[in-house]
């Protein structure tokens, strides 16, 4: 049975764990998450879904890294293209939740953000 590779968030989880000499219980405790979500999130196949913002922020905290690089080595785990630079704040949460929506829900989504792109005029921005 072939080992499948680590995921770009698993990496930096267990990059960070040597560095530091920190064990998955420290992550944790720093972070304010279960072991058993540190655990999993360096020890899992490939996610399905990006964690949820709180879990990202959480473990940011407790590898004592920028949240945004987390979020970024999750989101590329997790298949999601990364923009440069990164969007707002609700681009971010907006694109990382189209995961956990339905195939139809996520036709609904982008029918209607055509539909709004075509009723809105040029050079004008929402908000």
């Amino acid at each position: 049975m072939s080992e499948v590779p680590a995921t770009t968030l698993q990496l930096l989880i267990r990059e960070r764990l040597v560095q530091q000499r920190w064990s998955y219980g420290d992550v944790a405790r720093r972070g304010g998450l279960s072991r058993s979500t540190v655990h999993h999130l360096a020890t899992a196949e490939r996610p399905v879904r990006m964690p949820q913002p709180a879990t990202l922020e959480g473990l940011a905290r407790g590898l004592d890294l920028p949240r945004e690089a987390v979020r970024r080595a999750a989101a590329r785990s997790c298949g999601i293209h990364v923009y440069e630079p990164a969007p707002d704040p609700e681009a971010d949460v907006l694109i990382a939740s189209l995961q956990q929506l339905s195939a139809s829900d996520r036709r609904h989504v982008a029918a209607l953000v055509e539909s709004l792109l075509t009723a809105q005029p040029s050079g004008r921005s929402g908000g």
